[in-house]
C-alpha cells in the first residue's frame, strides 16, 4: 500500500512538473516568437503602405523576384519545401534549416512590397516552426519535446499575425497529420498563442475581424442555398490546389533557370494586373475581402484571376502563403453566389472563406474556430454545414503535399493520402 502511495505521488509530482515546464515553454516562445511575428506584421503594414503610396513600386517586381532567388541560392536553399518542412519535421522529425527564419521573413517583406499575389500565413508557419525548433534544441531536448518546440511556435506566429487565438492554437496540431491531434503540445500552443496574440495587440498590430452586421434565421430554403454553396466552394478549394501544383511544376519545366522563371512570371503578372487597374490583385488582397464580407460587393471574376495569379507568383518562387489568397478567393466566390442564390452576400462571403480554408488545409476544427473568432458566434449553423460539407468535398487534396490523411473521409478505416 505504501509503495503504492509513493508511486502515485511521484506519478503526480511528474505531472506537475511537466506542466510547469510546457507553461514556462509556451510563455516563453509566445513573446519571443510573437515579438518576431509582431515585427513581421509591422514590416508588412509598412511595405503595403508604401506600395500604396507609390504606386510604380509594382513595376519593380522582377528586380525583386531576382533577389529573392538569388538570397535563396546563396544561403543554399533553392530546394526549400516551405511549409511542409515544418510538416514533415513534425510527423517524420526530420531537421528545420535555422536559417529558414531569416529567409522567409525578408522574402515575404519583398514580395509584397513589389505588390506579388500572397498571403503571410505561410511564412508565420515557417517563421514560428523554425524559431521553435531552434529554441528545442539550444535547450537540448530530445525529438519528440522539438516537435512540441515546432507547433508551440507555429501557434505564436499566426496568433501574432492573424489575433485568433483559438484558431492558432489547434491549427498547428491539427495540420500535420489530419485524424491525429497532438494533443501533448496543446498547453504551450493555448498558452504561446494567448501570449503571442496579446503581445501583438499591445504593440498595435489590430487582429483580423469581419463581423457580420446580419445574419437571417435559417429555414429550410436558406438551408439548400447553403449546401449548394458549400459545395461549389468545396470544389473549388480542389481548383486551387490544383492550381498550386500544377502551375508549379509546369513552370520549373518550361523555365529550369530559376531567374528567368521569376522574372518571366513578374513580368506577366505586372500585365495581367495593369489590365485590370486597380489594386485589387497585389499582396493578400484584405481590402477586397473586406469589400466583400462587410459590403456584400465583389466582381464576379475576382476569384478566377486571384487564383491563377497566386498560383503563377508563388510557383514562380516568390514567398508567401496560400490561406489568405484563398480566403480572397471564397469571400468572393461566396459573395457571387450569394447574389445569385439571393441570400446575404455579406454571410455567403463569410461561408466562401471558411470553406476554402477547410477545403486546402484539411483542418475543419481550425476551420470552424478561425470562422467564430473572425466573424462571430451568430453565423455557428452556417458554419458548421459549410465546414462539414467542405471538408468532405474537397476530397484528399490540400496545398500541403507533406500532410498525412490517416482516415477516410468517407468510411471508418485508416489510409494515408499517399495510397491515391
Amino acid at each position: 500500500m505504501k509503495e503504492k502511495t509513493r508511486n502515485q505521488i511521484a506519478h503526480l509530482g511528474e505531472i506537475v512538473l511537466s506542466i510547469v515546464k510546457w507553461s514556462v515553454i509556451g510563455i516563453l516562445l509566445g513573446v519571443i516568437v510573437g515579438g518576431i511575428s509582431t515585427a513581421f506584421s509591422f514590416c508588412l503594414s509598412k511595405v503595403t503602405w508604401l506600395r500604396t503610396e507609390y504606386r510604380w513600386i509594382v513595376y519593380l517586381l522582377p528586380l525583386g523576384g531576382i533577389v529573392i532567388v538569388g538570397l535563396y541560392r546563396l544561403l543554399n536553399m533553392q530546394d526549400d519545401k516551405g511549409t511542409n518542412t515544418i510538416l514533415d519535421s513534425i510527423d517524420k522529425e526530420s531537421e528545420v534549416p535555422v536559417k529558414m527564419a531569416p529567409l522567409i521573413f525578408v522574402s515575404t517583406v519583398i514580395t509584397h512590397l513589389f505588390g506579388g499575389s500572397a498571403g503571410r500565413e505561410g511564412a508565420a508557419l515557417q517563421l514560428g516552426g523554425s524559431l521553435g525548433n531552434l529554441f528545442g534544441r539550444i535547450f537540448k531536448f530530445d525529438k519528440k519535446d522539438i516537435k512540441i518546440f515546432i507547433m508551440t511556435g507555429m501557434s505564436a506566429a499566426f496568433a501574432a499575425l492573424f489575433g485568433t487565438p483559438m484558431a492558432a492554437a489547434i491549427f498547428s496540431i491539427e495540420s500535420a497529420t489530419v485524424g491525429i491531434m497532438y494533443f501533448s503540445s496543446l498547453l504551450p500552443c493555448v498558452l504561446s498563442a494567448l501570449v503571442a496574440s496579446n503581445f501583438s495587440a499591445t504593440m498595435g498590430i489590430s487582429s483580423e475581424s469581419f463581423p457580420l452586421s446580419y445574419v437571417p434565421e435559417m429555414t429550410i430554403g436558406s438551408g439548400c442555398k447553403v449546401v449548394l454553396l458549400a459545395v461549389l466552394c468545396g470544389l473549388m478549394s480542389v481548383v486551387f490546389c490544383l492550381a498550386m501544383k500544377y502551375v508549379k511544376k509546369y513552370l520549373v519545366k518550361f523555365f529550369g533557370n530559376p531567374f528567368l522563371r521569376i522574372v518571366v512570371v513578374a513580368l506577366v503578372f505586372v500585365g495581367i494586373t495593369a489590365l485590370f487597374g486597380g489594386d485589387d490583385f497585389y499582396g493578400a488582397g484584405i481590402e477586397v475581402i473586406d469589400r466583400a464580407v462587410l459590403e456584400g460587393e465583389a466582381e464576379w471574376y475576382l476569384f478566377i484571376v486571384k487564383t491563377i495569379l497566386t498560383a503563377l507568383i508563388l510557383g514562380a518562387g516568390f514567398k508567401g502563403g496560400e490561406i489568405v489568397p484563398a480566403f480572397f478567393v471564397g469571400a468572393t466566390l461566396g459573395c457571387t453566389i450569394g447574389h445569385i442564390l439571393g441570400i446575404s452576400p455579406s454571410l455567403c462571403a463569410a461561408m466562401g472563406m471558411t470553406a476554402m480554408f477547410c477545403g486546402i488545409t484539411n483542418c475543419p476544427i481550425s476551420a470552424m474556430l478561425i470562422s467564430f473568432e473572425l466573424f462571430g458566434f451568430e453565423c455557428v449553423p452556417y458554419i458548421l454545414i459549410t465546414t462539414a460539407i467542405s471538408f468532405v468535398c474537397s476530397g484528399y487534396f490540400g496545398i500541403y503535399s507533406s500532410q498525412n490523411i490517416m482516415f477516410s473521409k468517407y468510411k471508418h478505416l485508416t489510409r494515408r493520402k499517399s495510397d491515391d
